[in-house]
């Protein structure tokens, strides 16, 4: 899930992002700036990659290390302890550069046995901007093409709320946290009118906001369901998203994957 945009060495295949390989591209004498990037990473995660093609030819040299595995995650994840039809999920400061900067909270949830682990662009992946990220970046991706895929967004508080250390409910109320990260969960656009539903959850000392969408004309999917909560300088985010054919028979799925996720405290 990394990149580096000046590269010196020759750049390794990409299997999961269909792009012109081109290692001069972005290369530059010094550092790309924190703000052209957030640019970058913003128009990348709100319009998808297409987006940028006419523009930009882009080759990240380098993805996280944890990033997919290319096989099902039922091989290498212990079974969930609550269901273990399902596996579990636990992040650690190997999946992600928030995660080893100490920029987001460890969190968990369950997957079904079967589905994999996908790449995330470094330039979406919030290498580049760590611990002081000014747009959301994407942690994970997973993904099933039966059954739909789950993402885990963070978005800097400051984005939010001038409040240092802000609970959830100081940002506000379930529909004011939609309204700005309702385009992280449909890859384009949020109309209020998508929400169907929002509901308030306490998990220990932790509140998580969730939310079920319908959404027509959504990148990641006409189904989506969202939940998320605010822990230190970061609002974590997860979504579970799914088209017209696969949402009838993953519903379910998607909503234990939904209802699993947590932070994980030590």
């Amino acid at each position: 899930m990394m990149m580096r945009m000046a590269s010196r060495g020759p750049c390794p295949p990409i299997p999961s992002i269909n792009m012109v390989s081109k290692c001069s591209a972005f290369s530059t004498s010094s550092s790309p700036s924190s703000k052209s990037v957030g640019i970058i990473r913003r128009e990348l995660m709100l319009n998808g990659v297409g987006a940028l093609l006419p523009a930009l030819v882009i080759q990240p040299t380098h993805l996280h290390s944890a990033a997919a595995k290319e096989v099902e995650v039922g091989s290498y994840l212990p079974p969930s302890p609550s269901d273990p039809s399902f596996v579990l999920f636990k992040a650690t400061p190997t999946d992600t550069p928030a995660l080893r900067a100490g920029n987001v909270q460890p969190y968990q949830f369950i997957l079904p046995p079967t589905w994999k682990q996908t790449r995330v662009a470094n330039i979406l992946s919030g290498n580049y901007c760590q611990p002081k990220c000014a747009e959301p970046w994407v942690e994970v991706k997973f993904e099933d093409d039966k059954q739909g895929k789950v993402q885990v967004v963070a978005s800097p508080l400051i984005r939010l709320t001038n409040k240092p250390n802000a609970t959830i409910e100081d940002i506000g109320t379930p529909e004011k946290l939609i309204a700005s990260l309702g385009p992280f969960v449909t890859g384009n656009t949020y109309d209020p009118d998508e929400l169907l539903d929002t509901s308030i959850e306490k998990l220990g000392d932790q509140t998580y906001y969730k939310y079920v969408l319908e959404t027509p004309l959504a990148l990641t999917g006409s189904h989506n369901l969202a939940k998320a909560t605010a822990k230190g300088n970061t609002v974590v985010l997860f979504v579970a998203s799914a088209n017209d054919k696969q949402w009838p028979t993953s519903q379910k799925i998607l909503k234990a994957m939904l209802d699993s996720f947590q932070l994980k405290y030590h």
